[in-house]
């Protein structure tokens, strides 16, 4: 963060600081959901989700977003960037 400050102050206000970062890197769903109702209630969610997407980060809950959601929400803006550029 030394790097750039501003680009991930977002990060102080995480309501996952501090907690243990297994808990947002789980091996089944429930652990998913359990991580992604900790996002619900956080006040950086829509930072994170973006900080994931745009540094390709593919595995963990981030954002709220598992893995295949993050997924999901690149393909669609590939496919809606496509659609605009046609």
């Amino acid at each position: 963060m030394e790097d750039h400050p501003e680009q991930y102050v977002w990060m102080l206000n995480a309501k996952c600081r501090g907690v243990n970062p297994a808990e947002f890197f789980p091996s089944d769903g429930s652990g998913v959901e359990t991580a992604q109702r900790m996002c619900a209630e956080c006040p950086v969610r829509a930072e994170c989700l973006e900080y994931a997407l745009e540094h390709r980060i593919d595995q963990g809950v981030w954002g709220g977003a598992s893995e295949r959601e993050r997924r999901r929400i690149l393909r669609r803006r590939r496919e809606l960037a496509e659609t605009l550029r046609s």
